[in-house]
């Protein structure tokens, strides 16, 4: 059997153990501790072994700041189409998902595929690209958030500075990005993996060795839909993923991309929605009480819910066949196949209205 075949095939059957301990672990707490495991011990884990393993210089800065880009892009993106889907531009619905479609959360999404497909430098890119999204989902976007609740709480404007200011400590100290600043410390000393106690090379590699399946795990755990949001919910995350497509394939066109950073720029952004502005979305809906009208958070819970498997199936067909991805003229083609199947429910919603309104003339 191919092996990439047989790497999906172990990777799937993860998820199928995640899915069927749904029964056994079916806290919120102890859900919990398992994605705190997950961010806190085995990603920072898996992250500084990489990095450490990788030489890196300036010149990787871009990589950062592009992803921070397209996270503004996709923000605008979502504020001029959102009317397509037929929720009103103004409502609780569509600044809910303005918060979500930017946002990507690829250590639970993207991370492990990349190790264990494209290795261990892939992986140290992705991390570095990650930095400009932390930015845009920790500090911008939670920004906006409190913006939009002061306008349609209608409160006095007030200075952010404060909230600015514990926001970046709290990034500082979170710690997948600690780690990354002490790793990218160290190779600025001319530090390596070879170089650190082997006691610590020891500890850290075997923390590093539980995340795939536990992030796998957690991704069985994690599938849980709304059925009756998931038309509307399903178009959504396609035309959002259509334009990770479309601006993947424009991106592989323009700049000069090795076969490595082509498959990271792909799947990077196939990454499944973030679980930060969800964060900033249960803060804004805890100080309105019994007057939520900024947010809608069920909305953005079933879009997490549904985000992560859509975004799992993709990494997994673009890490296992990566030729075909990375090729321009394929992206652009799957990105038009997903916007026709985006708008296909609308579409057949305003139709069968139009034929209501024909009927009721006839009669």
């Amino acid at each position: 059997m191919n092996p990439a075949i047989q790497k999906t095939l172990t990777l799937v059957l993860l998820i199928l153990i995640g899915y069927f301990l749904k029964s056994k672990i079916t806290s919120k707490e102890q859900r919990k501790g398992i994605k705190t495991l997950i961010l806190s011990v085995a990603l920072p884990a898996m992250i500084f072994v990489a990095l450490l393993k990788v030489q890196i210089d300036l010149s990787m800065l871009y990589l950062p700041i592009g992803i921070l880009l397209i996270n503004v892009l996709l923000f605008f993106i979502a504020k001029w189409t959102v009317s397509w889907f037929g929720i009103s531009p103004n409502s609780a619905d569509a600044r809910t998902w303005q918060m979500l479609m930017p946002s990507f959360a690829p250590g639970l999404s993207c991370f492990p595929f990349l190790m264990e497909y494209i290795g261990e430098e892939s992986l140290a890119l992705a991390a570095l690209t990650d930095v400009g999204n932390k930015v845009f989902v920790l500090v911008i976007l939670y920004l906006i958030a409190m913006r939009w609740h002061q306008q349609t709480q209608k409160k006095e404007k007030v200075s952010s500075t404060d909230r600015v200011k514990s926001l970046l400590i709290s990034m500082i100290k979170e710690p997948v990005n600690a780690v990354i600043v002490v790793a990218i410390g160290l190779l600025a000393l001319g530090y390596n993996m070879t170089n650190l106690p082997v006691f610590l090379q020891d500890g850290i590699g075997r923390m590093s060795m539980m995340m795939t399946p536990l992030v796998l795990i957690f991704i069985g755990m994690a599938v849980h839909v709304d059925w009756r949001q998931l038309r509307q919910i399903g178009s959504l995350l396609l035309f959002r993923s259509a334009c990770a497509f479309l601006i993947s394939a424009l991106l592989i066109l323009a700049l000069p991309v090795d076969t490595t950073l082509a498959i990271l720029i792909v799947a990077f952004l196939q990454s499944a929605a973030s679980f930060w502005p969800f964060a900033h979305i249960s803060l804004v809906t805890d100080a309105e009480q019994d007057r939520i009208t900024t947010f809608n958070p069920s909305l953005a819970l079933n879009v997490l819910a549904l985000s992560l498997p859509l975004s799992t199936v993709l990494i997994l067909l673009i890490c296992s066949t990566p030729t075909f991805f990375i090729n321009p003229v394929h992206l652009l083609l799957i990105a038009l196949l997903f916007v026709a199947f985006a708008f296909l429910p609308r579409l057949l919603s305003v139709l069968r209205g139009i034929q209501k309104k024909r009927w009721s003339m006839v009669k």
